[in-house]
């Protein structure tokens, strides 16, 4: 009789966190909580320096004698500084060590807040504000590495999608506080107030956020095998289709976000005071998002996350275009259901596929997380600065194009999923059941 095969797939050391970084794992609930907390106002900074500062355009302008086109370079200079600098923080991580990196971004956007605060004419504000860009990110692209280092599979993921329910209310909440300062203050006291926070970061680094990337697992200091890192992350096959499908995913939904003034005065004639209408269920349905991915986390299938984040968003889209089609005139709250469905749809995918990224060459996490965070910056400015003035004009064709996007972004994911499975079962091993020991027969 021929033994029985079993099939055995062992987990490699590679998917799992390394035990020297899981020992810094906050065992309480509420070490848990404080350290979700520190993750989500890190990731904060940078909605908070690019929408704090909309409400205070208008006496931007009068006081530095500029015009509105020129206003938008300091969101353009940021963007652009904030994208190049995204290429090393993941890499230096890797070398110096998680928390020291992050300590250094947050001391540094504290002092460039400070000079813009301080800035006397554009040009020297323009200057602040790209020095500024340059080291916002830290927090937020190591931040997500931290997570991969300390957790694993559902936990990751119950973990990630904490950090984006806090992250979710960022977007709304930065524009409100913005105004709430220049009420009683000016446009330099915001710029004041950001530093402050880029303190209170440091001090909350300090003392609740542990080293999680240990000497021993740490790349050399040197510029070229941090350069060679990075480029082999970005060379990697697998790496760029998922960082592709991550940018495109949120891209759609940024395409609405930087649509807004068009959405709200110009389609549906509300003043501008009145953009909750669009921010308030972009936040709502986003934090409905994260919170089922963490509570379901484990319970169902990571794809099934997934594929039900991409179907809701396009969903949404196909509702949009046949709504104009039979619509006389846009009114609410129809024509909000695209945004928050790209929202939702966008709080489903994002976490399983930021994990399913970072697990794909954990020795270059930082790496890795710096390569994703400069094309999504990128595919960012050219939607806001190109794709959105273009198409904005029309909700159909705004919807129709999020929707590709997305469409896009389903794509990469699917073909990615196709070729790790047909890897995996090329990969598998087969050990053989021993057969039993003779025994005597009576």
């Amino acid at each position: 009789m021929t033994p029985r095969t079993t099939p055995t797939t062992a987990p490699t050391a590679s998917a799992a966190a390394p035990a020297d970084a899981r020992a810094a794992a906050p065992r309480t609930a509420l070490g848990r909580l404080r350290l979700v907390v520190v993750l989500a106002a890190l990731t904060m900074v940078g909605p908070f320096t690019i929408d704090a500062i909309f409400p205070a355009f208008a006496v931007m302008t009068r006081e530095l004698d500029v015009d509105a086109v020129a206003m938008q370079q300091t969101v353009s200079v940021y963007l652009a500084a904030f994208a190049v600098a995204s290429l090393f923080h993941g890499s230096m991580s890797d070398a110096l060590g998680r928390r020291r990196v992050i300590l250094a971004g947050c001391l540094l956007y504290a002092v460039t807040s400070a000079l813009c605060a301080l800035a006397p004419s554009m040009p020297l504000l323009l200057g602040a504000r790209a020095a500024q860009g340059l080291v916002a990110g830290a927090g937020m692209i190591v931040g997500r590495t931290v997570v991969r280092d300390l957790f694993d599979g559902a936990h990751a993921q119950r973990f990630m999608s904490h950090i984006s329910m806090i992250f979710a209310v960022a977007p709304a909440l930065a524009p409100i506080v913005g105004g709430w300062i220049l009420g009683w203050g000016s446009w330099r006291t915001i710029f004041w107030v950001l530093a402050g926070y880029g303190l209170v970061l440091v001090v909350l680094t300090l003392t609740s956020l542990p080293e999680t990337h240990p000497a021993s697992r740490r790349v050399p200091f040197h510029p070229r095998p941090l350069l060679a890192s990075f480029f082999a992350a970005a060379g990697d096959g697998s790496v760029l289709r998922l960082s592709i499908a991550i940018a495109l995913n949120f891209g759609a939904l940024f395409l609405y976000i930087s649509s807004a003034p068009a959405i709200v005065v110009d389609h549906l004639g509300l003043g501008e005071r009145d953009f909750g209408v669009l921010f308030v269920p972009l936040v709502v349905t986003m934090m409905v998002g994260s919170f089922l991915t963490g509570r379901l986390a484990g319970r169902v299938r990571q794809g099934v996350f997934v594929l039900a984040g991409f179907l809701v968003a396009l969903a949404g889209g196909v509702f949009a275009v046949t709504y104009q089609a039979l619509a006389p005139a846009p009114a609410l709250p129809w024509t909000v259901v695209p945004v928050a469905a790209a929202s939702l749809g966008v709080s489903l995918v994002f976490p399983i596929l930021t994990i399913a990224l970072l697990d794909l060459r954990p020795r270059e996490r930082g790496a890795v997380s710096s390569f994703q965070s400069f094309l999504s910056t990128c595919v960012n400015a050219v939607v806001a600065g190109l794709v959105s003035p273009l198409v904005s004009g029309s909700l159909t064709t705004l919807a129709v194009v999020a929707g590709s996007m997305t469409l896009s972004a389903l794509v990469l994911w699917w073909w990615h999923r196709r070729r790790l499975i047909r890897r995996n079962a090329a990969t598998d091993v087969v050990v053989p059941t021993p057969a039993p020991a003779p025994t005597d027969q009576l």
